[in-house]
């Protein structure tokens, strides 16, 4: 399989957004499918990268519950640029394969995709609402149903610290594709 050959990446947490996806992760997706994963939670106790006293998204194995996000169709090389610099190679998540399901018809949809997942948890943790607006912002982009929206809105979430804050120019610089 070439380096332009597409794979499909299952999107659930800031990289929903295009403005995310494209512009912080440099990351030039071919398709977007909103879809459904079954037996897998969406959970908002994950330490970042870059320890800041908050939280990011996660998606841990249940199997009576879904989780919706977006199917988008990279590259192998964007794949890999995705894991890197979510810390795959030292442990920050893992590669998981998740079965998805289009939310609407759609002519040749993804049946599988790769997705994150982690085992580094921290309940005590709660999403900045920065994050929490990226996510939002996504999943209202991407037309996913009203009430998962809502759903998203009504996660307790914090400020994000102003030191955390002063960091964002060199954490999006760290994330940028070169």
């Amino acid at each position: 399989m070439s380096s332009t050959s597409l794979v499909w990446y299952f999107a659930y947490g800031s990289n929903l957004q295009v403005a995310t996806l494209r512009g912080r992760r440099g990351i030039d997706f071919q398709r977007a499918v909103p879809v459904r994963a079954r037996g897998w939670r969406l959970v908002f106790d994950k330490p970042p990268l870059v320890s800041a006293g908050t939280a990011v998204a996660n998606i841990v194995a249940d199997e009576g519950a879904e989780v919706l996000g977006v199917a988008f169709a990279i590259t192998l090389d964007d794949h890999a640029h995705v894991e890197h610099t979510e810390g795959v190679a030292f442990g920050n998540y893992r590669r998981v394969e998740v079965l998805v399901e289009p939310l609407a018809p759609t002519a040749d949809p993804p049946a599988t995709a790769f997705s994150l997942s982690s085992d580094r948890r921290d309940p005590t943790l709660q999403p900045s609402t920065r994050y929490m607006g990226l996510v939002i912002d996504g999943a209202l982009e991407h037309g996913l149903p009203a009430a998962y929206v809502a759903l998203l809105r009504s996660v307790p979430a914090c400020q994000e610290s102003a030191a955390v804050a002063a960091l964002r120019p060199l954490l999006d610089e760290f994330f940028k594709r070169r």
